[in-house]
């Protein structure tokens, strides 16, 4: 077992955090109102960082340009983050389930139940990475709180080999990932409420990030017409409905015209736009 970088007390994301010394002791109330506080500071975080998250954005549009993919890693709460975000592209964006990947320490058993344990070893990052044809065209976009995690850098040394992008989100100042990564994404929302559970703060500012990443790709490459999801799959209730309201805002038809649009383009909303346009 690899032996593990920068001790875990030096982490912000470890440190006790002051404003929560008493929580145990508050009502729930005051209990949920130093959260809430707490969570203030998530978004503010974020705001330095913009810059990185930018250029992240424009290198993950020119490899995507260029037929390369997206891939996430992580492990536990960073592994889920990164399988969720993939996760939601194709339904949102229909695009195909590929363009967007995400790879977590201990596979799909990880996603509902924590197994931790792989975290520690960066060659199976390494073999996790490979398993799935990562190649030089493709963007790595490793996720650790910490920026510590072995499995998270085993993959993403793999990456920079190939000459491949890498991209590396932590919320630890000066972190191996941010080092170790052509684009480093570091937020700070400071310590947690719960002394390094960064399935909150860290993991708050994780998703933010995330979404920035894809939702920018995917609006600088087409996929969004105004604010409007254009390229939404409307394979339930919920989202045909939507689906439609988009045809009826685009185009300025009424709700059952745009019923009638989106029919006609087999449920393709872009066509059904551009049909009316014509």
């Amino acid at each position: 077992m690899a032996t593990l970088p920068n001790p875990l007390h030096n982490l912000l994301t470890e440190q006790p955090n002051p404003a929560s010394a008493r929580i145990d002791k508050l009502s729930t109330l005051e209990m949920v109102q130093v959260i809430n506080d707490e969570d203030r500071r998530v978004a503010e975080s974020i705001t330095p960082e913009l810059p990185a998250i930018a250029a992240a954005i424009d290198g993950i549009v020119a490899a995507f340009n260029a037929g390369g993919r997206l891939f996430y890693i992580g492990a536990g709460t960073s592994g889920r983050l990164g399988v969720l975000d993939a996760s939601e592209c194709p339904p949102t964006f229909n695009v195909p389930s590929h363009l967007v990947q995400g790879i977590i320490a201990g596979g799909e058993a990880a996603l509902s139940r924590a197994t931790e344990t792989t975290e520690d070893d960066p060659e199976i990052g390494i073999k996790d990475l490979l398993a799935r044809g990562f190649g030089p065209s493709d963007v790595l976009c490793g996720i650790a709180a910490s920026g510590r995690t072995p499995y998270v850098l085993g993959a993403i040394a793999e990456a920079n080999r190939m000459g491949a992008l890498t991209i590396g989100i932590s919320c630890s100042p000066g972190s191996e990932l941010a080092l170790a990564s052509k684009i480093a994404i570091t937020p700070l929302p400071g310590p947690e409420v719960i002394a390094g559970s960064t399935r909150l703060k860290a993991g708050t500012a994780t998703k933010l990030v995330l979404n920035m990443l894809t939702t920018g790709a995917f609006i600088r490459t087409g996929y969004v017409w105004g604010n409007l999801m254009v390229n939404v799959q409307p394979k339930n209730t919920k989202l045909l409905d939507r689906a439609q309201r988009i045809i009826a805002s685009a185009t300025g038809v009424s709700y059952d015209e745009a019923a009638e649009l989106l029919r006609a383009a087999d449920n393709n909303v872009r066509r059904a736009i551009e049909s009316w346009e014509r």
